[in-house]
């Protein structure tokens, strides 16, 4: 896999071989639509682009515009920044020997990027405006997935060896407080409201509920074997948690934080992203080597995409227009470019836009 490093001097041409064969792809789909082929012939979402990144890649985020995004290495011990207007590496930010970076996240204003380092027991915070780690915040033992509260106050992080969660006031970059959870917490996620935490506790099959007012466990929701990752749709009601040992994704009504749903997906998912309108949750399966595509209006797998080794995480521009997933085996980063249709025209708008949330168009 190392071979990409030595090949530094030619990601440009490569970048460009490719999104000419993608363009050209996407140009094909658009053509069959409006022969009226209906949206089967139109094709789904399609992988546009590959870029290379650093050794073993986890975590992703992107930024609040849309114009970045931020990779964990965990193997490479560093977070690579793509530049998502032309999805390439614009530098890789050293996090230190034996670091290990796992889970990443931004403030909502755009401003840092807090990365969980499993083997320091630390969360760096980088300053996007500068690429560079202005902070270090030490938290608990094995720390792993990373969520921002919706006002960007607090940073909350999946202690995966301690079987708890930090909270970090981004004001002092301190922990304000340590919640105990269930065994092994991997991921979490923040609600819109900001009122509870939905933490995905690996080794117990359950889903901790934590109180933000209080900081406590409120309560504790059963789903399947090895729940890793956890996402809440924009309207706040539902919460999806995809379970690694059984191919599955349940889906949790928070009214009642009750399962009203189990999804069959594809073999170990463990990445779980939703898209800014709610009507799509794209999930990473890390042995078929592809993404499946939930509608959640019947929670029913309409797509499945085939992408790079071992997807682990899963990003939506805030557009809606791509899905950046992270090929753990290949050293890359897949870009799935949406489909939109309209009947039975159906385009791939990621395929025609900047990522960025500025650059391209939103359909709700």
């Amino acid at each position: 896999m190392n071979h990409h490093r030595s090949f530094r001097g030619f990601p440009t041409i490569r970048g460009r071989a490719r999104r000419l064969m993608f363009g050209l792809a996407a140009v094909s789909a658009m053509v069959l639509g409006m022969a009226g082929l209906g949206a089967g012939a139109a094709a789904a979402d399609t992988v546009i682009d590959t870029i290379d990144v650093g050794i073993r890649p986890l975590g992703v985020a992107v930024t609040p515009d849309g114009s970045r995004a931020y990779v964990s290495n965990f193997s490479g011990n560093s977070a690579s920044v793509i530049d998502t207007s032309t999805n390439t590496e614009l530098t890789a930010i050293p996090l230190g020997v034996g670091a290990l970076p796992v889970g990443v996240a931004v403030t909502p204003d755009g401003s840092h990027v807090y990365v969980a380092k499993a083997g320091d027991a630390e969360v760096d915070v980088i300053d996007t405006g500068t690429n560079v780690v202005d902070a270090t915040v030490t938290v608990e033992n094995g720390p792993s997935g990373v969520a921002a509260s919706p006002d960007g106050s607090y940073i909350y992080v999946a202690n995966s060896g301690h079987d708890s969660v930090s909270v970090i006031d981004t004001g002092t970059n301190m922990v304000d407080a340590t919640v105990t959870v269930g065994d092994a917490p991997n991921e979490l996620a923040v609600t819109p409201d900001g009122s509870r935490v939905y933490v995905a506790n690996n080794s117990v099959g359950t889903v901790s509920v934590i109180d933000t007012g209080t900081n406590t466990v409120d309560d504790t929701v059963t789903v399947g074997n090895l729940p890793r990752g956890v996402v809440v749709t924009p309207d706040g009601g539902r919460v999806y948690v995809a379970n690694l040992s059984d191919g599955t994704v349940d889906v949790i009504e928070t009214a009642g934080n009750t399962v009203i749903d189990t999804i069959t997906v594809g073999d170990s998912p463990s990445g779980v992203a939703v898209t800014p309108d709610g009507s799509r949750v794209y999930v990473s399966n890390g042995v078929d080597n592809t993404v499946s595509v939930i509608d959640t209006a019947d929670n029913a797998v309409i797509d499945t995409v085939a992408v790079g080794g071992g997807p682990s995480g899963v990003a939506v521009t805030p557009d809606g227009a791509r899905v950046y997933v992270t090929n753990r085996l290949d050293d890359t980063v897949s870009v799935i470019a949406v489909e939109r249709c309209l009947g039975s025209f159906c385009i791939d708008f990621g395929s025609l836009t900047g990522s960025g949330s500025g650059a391209g168009s939103t359909f709700s």
